[in-house]
C-alpha cells in the first residue's frame, strides 16, 4: 500500500514562506534595537543630572542626543548646580568613546567636577584638580570640558576650558559672539596642567549657550561653520524660551551630518535686579 505524499510547495508558496521568515527576522531585529536604545538612554539619563536648578533670575534648559555609532551612549554631558556659597556652576563636557566605559567615565568626571567646585572658589583650580584626579585613575581616557562659575550677587562670571569648543553668547542689548577664550588641553592628558581663566561681568540680560562638538562638527562640515550657525540661532533667539532655543541649537547637528553624541546647555540671565 502506497502512502500519499504531499505535493511539494510550488514556487509561490516557497516565496511566501521565505518572506514570512524574513519578516519575522526583521521584527526580531527591530525589537532588539528598540531594547538596545531604551537601555542606552536609561544609562545616559542616570548619569546626567535629574534636574536643573531653580534660581531667581536664571533659567536653564538642556538637551542630549545619543550617538549613531557604538552602543548609542556616549560621554557627552551637561551640568548646572548651586554651590554652598550661593554661586552657580555650569559645565558641558565630552568624554572619549561611545560605550559603557565612556559613560561610566563621564559619570566620574561630572561628579568629580562638582565635588571640586564645592571645595574651591578658584575656577582655575577646578579643572586643574579634575585633571589630576582623572590622570590618577589610570584608565587612559580623556575628556574635554568647559566650566563656568557665576556669582549672582557680584554678577562675576569666570570661564575655563579644557580642549572644549567655545560657548556662544548674546545679550538683550544686541551684542553677541563666540567666546574664543584661552584654554588648555583635554583633561586626563597632561599631569599638573594649569588652565587659564577668563573673567567677565554680566551687566545685561542675555543668554549663554554651551554645547559639545557633536552639535557643530560633522563629516565634511567644518566646526567654524557650525559655530557660526549656532551664533546665528542664539542672536535670533535671544527672546525665545530656553527650551525652544536648546532644541533649535541641537538641530544644528542635522546640518553637520551628526554621528557623534551631542549635548546642549542654555542659561538665560534676566539681568541685574534693580537695587
Amino acid at each position: 500500500m502506497h502512502r500519499h505524499r504531499p505535493d511539494p510547495p510550488d514556487s509561490a508558496q516557497q516565496l511566501l514562506i521565505a518572506l514570512g521568515q524574513l519578516v519575522d527576522q526583521a521584527l526580531e531585529r527591530i525589537k532588539f534595537q528598540q531594547a538596545r536604545v531604551e537601555l542606552a538612554m536609561a544609562l545616559q539619563r542616570h548619569m546626567l543630572p535629574p534636574s536643573l536648578p531653580e534660581v531667581p533670575g536664571l533659567h536653564f534648559a538642556a538637551r542630549y542626543m545619543p550617538s549613531q555609532d557604538g552602543l548609542d551612549v556616549g560621554g557627552d554631558w551637561y551640568d548646572a548646580f548651586v554651590m554652598k556659597d550661593g554661586s552657580l556652576g555650569f559645565a558641558v563636557g565630552d568624554v572619549q568613546g561611545h560605550d559603557v566605559e565612556a559613560i561610566a567615565f563621564m559619570g566620574q568626571v561630572r561628579t568629580s567636577l562638582r565635588a571640586i567646585a564645592e571645595a574651591t572658589s578658584d575656577t582655575r583650580e577646578v579643572l586643574s584638580r579634575a585633571n589630576d584626579v582623572l590622570i590618577s585613575m589610570g584608565c587612559g581616557l580623556f575628556a574635554t570640558c568647559c566650566f563656568l562659575r557665576f556669582d549672582p550677587a557680584s554678577r562675576d562670571l569666570t570661564v575655563s576650558r579644557a580642549g572644549h569648543v567655545p560657548m556662544v553668547w548674546a545679550t538683550a542689548g544686541g551684542r553677541s559672539g563666540i567666546a574664543l577664550d584661552n584654554g588648555g588641553p583635554p583633561l586626563g592628558i597632561v599631569s599638573g596642567e594649569r588652565y587659564p581663566v577668563t573673567h567677565r561681568r554680566l551687566t545685561d540680560a542675555g543668554v549663554l549657550v554651551l554645547f559639545t562638538d557633536g552639535v557643530v562638527e560633522g563629516p565634511g562640515y567644518p566646526i567654524e561653520a557650525g559655530l557660526e550657525e549656532v551664533a546665528r540661532l542664539v542672536r535670533a533667539g535671544i527672546d525665545a524660551d530656553p527650551d525652544v532655543l536648546a532644541s533649535a541649537v541641537l538641530k544644528v547637528a542635522d546640518l553637520t551630518g551628526h554621528r557623534d553624541d551631542a549635548a546642549v546647555l542654555v542659561v538665560r540671565y534676566d539681568g541685574p535686579v534693580p537695587g
